[in-house]
Order: structure tokens, then sequence, then C-alpha cells
């Protein structure tokens, strides 16, 4: 085993091959999308690594309405309402 693989950094799997069960280690899931008006966890929008990310249709990386991904849903109506009112 390296190093980098004694701390708890990386999660530990166990895979059953052909022969022998193995232990491989893979790197965690990044952290959930936030609002960036309020914090709240952003909801439809995954926490994966970038190579899964890009892969995946852009439909299905952020809600299909305004500020999708970036502000939740009643930040995203506040934001609205006070631009309407300007």
């Amino acid at each position: 085993m390296q190093n980098k693989f004694k701390s708890r950094t990386f999660r530990r799997v166990k895979v059953k091959t052909a022969t022998e069960t193995v232990t491989q280690y893979r790197k965690p899931k990044p952290s959930k999308a936030k609002c960036a008006g309020c914090g709240k966890v952003l909801a439809g929008v995954p926490h994966q690594r970038p190579y899964k990310m890009q892969n995946m249709p852009k439909t299905l990386k952020r809600p299909e309405r305004p500020y999708g991904g970036v502000l939740c849903s009643s930040c995203m109506r506040k934001q609205i309402i006070s631009e309407v009112r300007k």
C-alpha cells in the first residue's frame, strides 16, 4: 500500500475480482452545491467528480429555470421580484 492511501482521504471499497477480493481506494465526492444567496443545499444539482459531470447532459447538471444551479428556488423568486420592482 502506498503512503498516500494510509490516510482516510480515500474511501476504501472492497471489490470482488475473479481471483480475490481487493481493496480499491477511491477519491471522495465533491461537496454539494450551495445557494449563492442563503447557502442552502441546492436541489436537482448532482455532486459528482468532474469526469462524470462532463459526460452528463447539461439538463441533468442544473435545473431548467432562471439562476438554475446558482440560487435556490426561494432566493430566485426574491431576485426576480426585486428586478421587476426596479
